[in-house]
């Protein structure tokens, strides 16, 4: 079985394959908003899902090293850079569309709304923190940086994590609504238990 899925990570197809999963939520809220699916209110609908994407992509990413481990597919560890870039891509859109449908792209109400809120603050501070990490996504970057240097910035990903987590819980905070940080949260405690036991049992380098 390990060899079946090993051939089948390794296929020329499964990147591809990866590459439409990803796009496959996008095009189910794009369509949902053509056809007047989103509800009552579709702005909010569409900000929320693409926010929702973005920490389900990030949490993946992040789960990549773990399953990897589990299971002795090593193969999986070629899919994390382009979960992680998706991840930031639905981050930008969600960013795009609080700015466009929320603000009307009105660059003082969103700095305005950024200082006045600390949720949105929380959030715009996450992607800002993703944006390096996308810039340095390709193999050319790793080469300019130097490999340690590059693992030490991409390391940014767990901060990046933990406050994609306050984000969502102060937003859902406001209507007293726990339920889905709290599954959140519990996955990603476990994912960054993961880590700090690997950081425990093995040299530091390998966290």
């Amino acid at each position: 079985m390990t060899r079946f899925l090993t051939t089948a990570l390794l296929s020329r197809a499964a990147k591809p394959l990866l590459f439409l999963l990803c796009l496959a939520p996008l095009a189910a809220l794009v369509y949902g908003a053509f056809n007047n699916q989103l509800g009552a209110n579709p702005a909010e609908k569409l900000i929320r899902e693409l926010g929702e994407w973005t920490l389900r992509l990030l949490w993946l990413t992040l789960a990549i090293t773990p399953l990897r481990e589990l299971t002795g597919l090593a193969a999986l560890a070629r899919f994390r850079r382009m979960l992680g870039v998706f991840s930031f891509f639905y981050a930008s859109l969600h960013l795009l569309a609080y700015g466009w449908l929320d603000q009307g792209l009105d660059v003082a109400a969103i700095a305005a709304d950024i200082a006045k809120r600390p949720f949105i603050l929380m959030g715009f501070t996450a992607w800002a923190l993703m944006l390096p990490l996308a810039a340095t996504s390709f193999n050319r970057a790793i080469r300019a940086l130097g490999a340690p240097r590059w693992r030490l910035l991409h390391k940014a990903v767990y901060a990046v994590s933990v406050i994609a987590l306050l984000h969502f819980i102060w937003m859902r905070a406001g209507k007293n609504n726990f339920g889905e940080p709290a599954v959140y949260g519990a996955l990603l405690a476990l994912l960054l238990g993961w880590r700090l036991k690997s950081f425990f049992m093995q040299r530091p380098g390998k966290l």
